[in-house]
């Protein structure tokens, strides 16, 4: 299969998702999105499950390649930069990626080849985070009792909560991310009181509660 054969694929099936939702979602409606017929779809893939799988795949190297370089001179700016694209994106699309993850995040505690693609996605991003906030550290622009794996954690989480009201009860994730970058200026930098009101330091101060 050729990339153009696999974009168009990929960018059907997260319009058809998105305007059908999971349940009643079928070939045909990602044929009807695609340049594709539904013959082709049945050609490489065995059913709505596998190129749903193979969508998913396409999302996180999707995602991987859009966060592989994030603008900043340092590493709290491009934390900063980091949170923008995950909470506010640039991209117009935005909202529809939110809906199509939230539609098979509902699936994956039944299906789980779906919930291992997730928890890729998941480490992908943990990852990314705690690579700034260790870089971070090693630049001395954070506190030295910070810990990358827990900020990581603690904010994945968060992002994930934004994300998931935004698309479930239409709760703007704006305030989220206004809190994401004052904990980031006020809690993680040294200048910032030690009793950061956030959980991901070595010592677990902080109650680690956000009102995103």
């Amino acid at each position: 299969m050729t990339d153009e054969t696999i974009d168009d694929l990929m960018e059907a099936t997260h319009c058809a998702l998105c305007k059908h939702g999971y349940a009643e979602l079928t070939m045909q409606d990602i044929a009807a999105e695609s340049t594709k017929s539904k013959g082709t779809l049945h050609y490489h893939f065995d059913s709505k499950q596998d190129l749903l799988e193979s969508f998913l795949e396409f999302l996180l190297d999707r995602f991987e390649e859009r966060t592989e370089t994030v603008p900043g001179e340092t590493p709290a700016e491009r934390l900063h930069e980091f949170t923008d694209e995950l909470l506010t994106p640039s991209d117009d699309s935005a909202e529809e990626f939110r809906t199509a993850i939230l539609e098979i995040k509902a699936q994956s505690p039944y299906n789980e080849a779906y919930r291992e693609r997730l928890r890729e996605f998941d480490r992908a991003l943990r990852e990314r985070i705690a690579t700034l906030v260790a870089d971070g550290l090693e630049a001395g622009e954070f506190r030295d009792d910070v810990e990358p794996e827990a900020t990581a954690d603690f904010l994945v989480t968060l992002f994930h909560g934004a994300q998931t009201r935004a698309t479930a009860v239409d709760r703007p994730p704006e305030r989220t991310r206004q809190y994401v970058h004052e904990y980031i200026d006020e809690t993680l930098r040294p200048a910032a009181a030690s009793e950061g009101d956030a959980p991901p330091t070595t010592d677990g101060t902080g109650d680690g509660e956000a009102n995103g």
